[in-house]
Formats: structure tokens, C-alpha cells, sequence
């Protein structure tokens, strides 16, 4: 895989300054969504003339998106989805509890009652919407997707390291395809994401470290069986593409 680089701060509150910031940020919500799936080919010249763009602000926005780990890029196949893989999953799932773990127990340590508050919040805003569209279970209800990416970055906000808050939000966007994958074959029917994400909760606002980080990984491991269930990789490691 590409050398991934880190754009630290929160993207969400971010806003394209440039056309090619704008393509990029598109690329990067359709990639996220599956909408782009993994190992598609991304033609320059058709995302030109979709986006009403020059050549050149396309080839930008996609070599950023390599930085990223979303996008690779070939000199005779030119830009791609990244693919995905049982060995990519495995990797990126047990490098995010490991990371945010360590985030979650530093904000435990260090949060103050106003944090505690924030994460009352946003568990609260995100149980008030539901997971998917009540017509398509096989998509996310797109304000929940929005509520639980700020869900999960308020549990870390306190740890006090930009450095491994940057590490963690590209973990979550690497996560977020994979995730994106098996509810999009509606194998998540199964599971109680209000539970897990309660006891995450339950846990950090006790200020129980240990059972905090024990409830987030079991977390995104249950994420990542469902992915294998629902996502036809070789057993071998091999790339879907």
C-alpha cells in the first residue's frame, strides 16, 4: 500500500478551499460510502468532465487521496479504489483498537466534567436517529453516519495528542469503507450497535479505562467479523478488487 500521510484536524469542520479540494472531498465522501468501490478504476478525464474541471485539478485531488490510502496509483494502470483485503482488515481493525485505546485511556485520565458531558451528548444525539433507512436496511441513514463519526471522535477529543488523534482519523476512514461493505449486504441485522456503543459509554463515564477499551474492541472486532462474512475475500489475504 501507498505511504499514507496525515492531514490532522477534523475534516468534517473543514471546507474546500479550491476546486481541487472540492473534487477531492467528493472522491473522498464516494470512496468512503462504497459508492467508488474498492479497486475501481478512476478515469481522469470522465471525473474531469463530471466535476466541470481541468485535467490537472483532477490528477491533484487524486494524488492527495494517495497520500491517504485511498487512492493507488500505477504508472502504466494509472489511479484506483484502493482494494481491500482480509489482511488489510485484520491490520487496520487490531491498529485502530490499539490506537484509539490508548486515546480513549488518555481521555479518561485527562477529560474534565465538560468531556464527560460532550460524550453524554453525543451518544445521546446519536440514539436519536436511526441506523439505517427504515425502507433499505442495506444503507446507513446518512445523519447517523455523520453522528457516529462525531460520536466517536468526542470518546478521544480529551487525550490531548494531536498527533494520535491524526493516526486515529486515518484509521477510522480506512475502517469506514470496510464497515460501509457489510452494511451494504445487510449482515449487521444481527447486532446491537446501541448496546456496544453504550458500553463504551457506561464504561468512560465511570472512568473505567480498562472496561472502556474492552467494550471498543470488542467493538470494531464485531465490525470486522461481520465485514468477513459479508465481503467475498480470499482467505489467502488476496485483494477484492
Amino acid at each position: 500500500m501507498s505511504s499514507i500521510g496525515l492531514s490532522f484536524g477534523d475534516r468534517a469542520e473543514e471546507r474546500p478551499r479550491s476546486l481541487t479540494s472540492a473534487v477531492q472531498e467528493r472522491l473522498r465522501a464516494d470512496i468512503l460510502s462504497t459508492r467508488l468501490l474498492p479497486g475501481q478504476k478512476l478515469h481522469i478525464a470522465g471525473l474531469a468532465k463530471q466535476f466541470s474541471v481541468s485535467l490537472a485539478a483532477v490528477r491533484e485531488a487524486l494524488s492527495r487521496l494517495v497520500a491517504d490510502g485511498l487512492v493507488q496509483a500505477s504508472d502504466q494502470r494509472g489511479f484506483r479504489v484502493s482494494p481491500v483485503s482480509p489482511a488489510d482488515l485484520r491490520d487496520v481493525t487490531q491498529t485502530r483498537v490499539d490506537i484509539e485505546g490508548l486515546a480513549l485511556r488518555r481521555s479518561i485520565e485527562r477529560g474534565d466534567a465538560a468531556w464527560l458531558a460532550s460524550v453524554e451528548k453525543s451518544f445521546a444525539a446519536l440514539c436519536a436517529v436511526p441506523h439505517t433507512y427504515p425502507d433499505d436496511p442495506t444503507h446507513h441513514y446518512e445523519e447517523w453516519v455523520t453522528r457516529h463519526r462525531i460520536f466517536h471522535r468526542t470518546l478521544v477529543n480529551a487525550c490531548g495528542s494531536p498527533w494520535l488523534l491524526g493516526f486515529r482519523d486515518v484509521l477510522h476512514e480506512q475502517s469506514e469503507r470496510y464497515r460501509r461493505l457489510a452494511i451494504r449486504r445487510n449482515t449487521e441485522k444481527s447486532r446491537d450497535v446501541e448496546a456496544e456503543h453504550a458500553a463504551i459509554v457506561h464504561a468512560t463515564l465511570k472512568r473505567d479505562a480498562d472496561a472502556a477499551i474492552a467494550a471498543l474492541s470488542t467493538h470494531f472486532t464485531t465490525t470486522m467479523h461481520l465485514v468477513e462474512l459479508a465481503t467475498p475475500m480470499a482467505a489467502g489475504g488476496g485483494a477484492v478488487v
